[in-house]
């Protein structure tokens, strides 16, 4: 059984030019659409398996009363037909229906288990049970397809029901991230944005009336070709002018210029109103719209507004002062009898904080280990210096932007050791016998020790147990692991760390670094495999992650087909960027042991890595650059000899 959450989807701009953008395949004049959208916070959340059926079922509270379960047998006719029932599960039908035509897949039991996500209100819970249903039957049955494979199935889909969707639905594909995506006719492209400081967004659900599909079926009569005056202010608004509204918004974003970007939400409803409603009066005249966007109250705690999907008295959403004043139009928006949502879209660059954990016994190196410990074992670097291996690590650390660092240590009486080293001062003797860059490196070191902090794990109760003991110090934000006992040497210009933190912010989800090993070897790493989301084969999204599988099995199942067409195996690199969701499964997973008493149990960091990868997602991501083991005495030999090298 895998579990899966998708989200729903709020366009933040450019609503209506997916559609718009399409008709270039008739009209080159035409201008290409572009939208920003994201995921948002409330989603679907389902439990899938593979069945002699297609069947979805339905545990959620929210639900009760509006769902039924159904199920029919894998019969593409009879799938076509419930697609065309009406009802909600018609669009999981639709999608399995093109599935059956085009991969020949068996069954798919779907248990929705929670729906936080509000129907008929423009965030597209339609396209979210459609991506859904894709991307359980592309898990399920190894179809290897890319997010943007399980985009288009998702839209092909929901075509095949009475709904007319845009391009731009699907978007929830992509998780809750915001992204610009541009349509020209057939094609379509998406790119994360950057987002420089929080934005405090809150959408909300007027609980009026619209039909959506009298105003898609009113606004496309302008297309593909503009004859009347205001058909031709139809397609400035939705092509010349919405292109610069996008440009100045992906601006602000970049800027965190929130002032603006509030008042370009209140300038794009204004031209929407002008250019586009007239085409639909008896819709998008959106009275309940108009009074929300106008109350003072909600003027006070916003920089601006603006309608949400197709417009009309659907949904509203606005971008607010602060996170107080997001929390106070959530309650003021509630009371007045429309349900209120609140989302935070976070700023890139949040990865300020790593981990290292030191906390073994460096068995395999004893008797050396007896009296240091191997994170302090000297390491001659390129430039000539001599460093212990723990300051390698945490000058890449700091190179990348990291401004604290956490030490999981195996007791107490270990702290000396590092204090001795990052806090204590040389002697003024010592100090005098070095040389002039020396005495300036001192400083760096001392430097280092104040942005230290340290936990213990003092049972040693595996690998997960000691990343958890951090729990408290990553405090709820993304954080950087680094293994104590891997060295990085980058073969780019920036170090290892670095390319994976901007990888995260890209992707915004779970991200390992990936590194290619021989299949002889891979019953030493864990192993991912996957789909390349690029044509470089950079960006692996991650299917399954195995922990030191034997080569047989490798070789079978784990390999990925590389940019020149020859299998890989991908092991983790040594560096991950841990989500909050990573902590929260190791608390369940020790809560778990502990409560059956066994606590001799291993709690293991790869298998909460993909249960989260499960239910949230993971990317592995190729680094320039290569890494150098330290965990046993042939590889520590290999390192000394290479690592000093010069590239």
């Amino acid at each position: 059984m895998i579990k899966l959450f998708v989200p729903g989807r709020l366009c933040l701009f450019g609503e209506h030019t997916d559609w718009a953008g399409h008709y270039r395949t008739m009209n080159a004049d035409i201008v290409a659409g572009a939208a920003i959208v994201t995921g948002i916070e409330q989603g679907i959340y389902a439990e899938v398996e593979k069945s002699t059926i297609f069947e979805v079922q339905s545990t959620a509270p929210s639900m009760s009363g509006r769902w039924h379960d159904f199920a029919c047998r894998m019969d593409e006719q009879e799938l076509k037909r419930i697609a065309r029932s009406g009802d909600f599960f018609c669009y999981c039908a639709g999608v399995a229906s093109y599935m059956l035509e085009w991969y020949k897949v068996g069954g798919v039991r779907i248990k929705i288990t929670d729906m936080t996500l509000p129907m008929k209100s423009g965030l597209s819970s339609s396209a979210a049970i459609c991506v859904l249903v894709a991307r359980a039957f592309n898990l399920l049955y190894n179809l290897n397809l890319n997010t943007m494979g399980e985009m288009n199935i998702a839209y092909v889909g929901e075509l095949r029901t009475a709904s007319r969707c845009g391009r731009l639905d699907q978007a929830c594909a992509f998780g809750v991230k915001p992204n610009l995506m541009t349509f020209d006719g057939d094609e379509v492209e998406v790119q994360p944005l950057n987002v420089k400081k929080q934005l405090y967004w809150v959408f909300a659900d007027l609980c009026g009336e619209k039909n959506t599909i009298k105003i898609l079926s009113d606004l496309n009569k302008a297309y593909p070709f503009a004859t009347t005056e205001q058909e031709k202010l139809e397609h400035e608004a939705l092509g010349i002018r919405n292109q610069e509204f996008i440009q100045r918004a992906v601006k602000y974003m970049a800027e965190g210029d929130r002032e603006a970007l509030g008042r370009l939400m209140t300038e794009t409803e204004e031209l929407f109103d002008r250019q586009v409603a007239p085409m639909c009066p008896e819709e998008l005249t959106s009275p309940k719209l108009k009074a929300v966007l106008a109350d003072e109250q909600i003027k006070a705690l916003t920089y601006g507004g603006k309608g949400v999907g197709s417009h009309g008295d659907g949904s509203v959403q606005f971008l607010a002062r602060s996170a107080e004043d997001q929390q106070k139009l959530v309650d003021y928006l509630n009371a007045q009898g429309m349900p209120a949502y609140s989302l935070t879209i976070k700023p890139v660059h949040m990865v300020r904080k790593a981990i290292i954990p030191v906390a073994g016994f460096g068995t395999r190196l004893y008797p050396a280990t007896r009296s240091i410990k191997k994170d302090f074992f000297p390491i001659a670097c390129p430039d000539g210096m001599v460093r212990p291996v723990i300051l390698i690590l945490l000058e890449e650390l700091l190179q990348s932007g990291i401004e604290e660092i956490c030490l999981v240590l195996g007791s107490e009486e270990e702290r000396q050791m590092y204090a001795d080293f990052f806090e204590r001062p040389l002697s003024q003797e010592h100090l005098r016998k070095l040389n002039a860059e020396s005495q300036e490196y001192e400083n760096r070191i001392l430097d280092i020790g104040k942005r230290l902090h340290y936990v213990y794990q003092k049972d040693k109760r595996g690998f997960g147990h000691a990343v958890y003991q951090a729990a408290e110090f990553a405090h709820g934000e993304p954080v950087l692991l680094m293994l104590g006992d891997t060295l990085y040497r980058t073969t780019s210009n920036k170090p290892c760390a670095l390319q994976l933190i901007e990888a995260y912010e890209r992707c915004n989800c779970l991200t390992l670094g990936l590194y290619p090993v021989d299949v002889k070897t891979v019953s030493h790493f864990g192993i991912m495999s996957g789909v390349w989301e690029d044509k470089q084969c950079t960006k692996l999204q991650v299917t399954s992650l195995n922990e030191k599988p034997k080569a047989s099995y490798a070789e079978e199942f784990l390999g990925v087909r590389g940019i020149n067409g020859e299998k890989e195996y991908c092991s983790v690199f040594g560096q991950y960027i841990l989500t909050p969701e990573v902590f929260q499964q190791l608390e369940a997973d020790i809560r778990k042991a502990d409560a059956e008493g066994d606590m001799t149990h291993e709690i293991e960091l790869t298998s909460a890595l993909d249960a989260v990868r499960q239910r949230y997602g993971m990317m592995g991501i190729r680094l320039h650059g290569e890494r150098f083991d330290m965990g046993n005495p042939a590889a520590f030999v290999d390192t000394v000899s290479k690592f000093s090298s010069v590239r």
